[in-house]
């Protein structure tokens, strides 16, 4: 957060979910609040994939497949199988239930983003996010009456700050598994049935994960070693989560059946 606006430079990159974040400043957001919502998920209906921490496989493999993808082997939660369709958040902006919340979605609509001029982290918020409005109307301000971040957006600061951590901490991650050479490329195969009787394969998508051969190949001591610092635990919940495709398919095709009762 900045004081005043003129010292942020552009803002770079591509950010999911945000599309004109905003350095946060007195000056220019003083006069906001945020309203509670209890179905606040509405902005991430479309996401089909979502970043993941390591810090989150544990809880997020009971959920989602969790697979790595891109030239850095990103993390991401697969939480759709049709582009534009996230299968765990309904359309009034509810969670489905007893599923995992990834810390990417919760942070919004605040976010570290880059500030190429001053080569900085700044953060921003995402000003269009219907969550904010009039101060007059807020439950909570974003400015206290000194001017100075309330405590919600101090505790929204602190998540975004931590999130930014274990990011820097998946990133060591990964860099660990590539070191190793443990990934392999994959595809995720669904059998469509078809009215002959018959399957026809659909590929539902292309990506990396953990090689179990080259995991098995590993030396005791380099085994040893990704016991030792945590990794090992976190490579097996990837390796778990896989199963999820199944559930995927299973939760698409109830959700293609009721859109097709109710247009009947």
């Amino acid at each position: 957060m900045e004081k005043t606006q003129d010292v942020i430079g552009p803002i770079s990159g591509n950010i999911l979910f945000y599309t004109t974040p905003e350095p946060l400043s007195k000056d220019m957001h003083g006069g906001l609040g945020v309203q509670r919502m209890e179905k606040p998920f509405g902005f991430a209906m479309k996401g089909h994939v979502v970043p993941l921490t390591v810090a989150e496989f544990t809880f997020a493999a009971i959920s989602y497949p969790i697979i790595f993808a891109g030239p850095e082997n990103m993390p991401l939660a697969v939480m759709g199988i049709n582009t534009d369709e996230n299968l765990f958040i309904n359309e009034d902006g509810s969670f489905v239930a007893g599923g995992y919340v990834p810390a990417y979605i919760r942070r919004y609509p605040f976010v570290l983003a880059a500030d190429e001029a001053q080569q900085r982290m700044v953060v921003c918020i995402e000003r269009n996010a219907s969550i904010f409005t009039d101060r007059k109307k807020a439950d909570l301000p974003l400015f206290d009456d000194a001017g100075e971040p309330s405590e919600y957006t101090q505790n929204a600061i602190k998540f975004c700050e931590d999130f930014e951590g274990e990011r820097r901490r998946t990133d060591s991650f990964v860099k660990l598994l590539k070191d190793l050479d443990l990934f392999e490329q994959r595809e995720s195969i669904f059998n469509m049935p078809k009215e002959d009787g018959t399957f026809e394969p659909v590929k539902l998508a292309e990506y990396f994960a953990v090689s179990e051969a080259k995991l098995n190949a590993l030396s005791g001591e380099q085994l040893a070693q990704l016991r030792d610092n945590g990794a090992l635990e976190k490579i097996y919940n990837h390796l778990t989560s896989l199963i999820g495709w199944d559930r995927l398919v299973a939760i698409a095709s109830e959700r293609a059946l009721k859109r097709d009762q109710a247009a009947a």
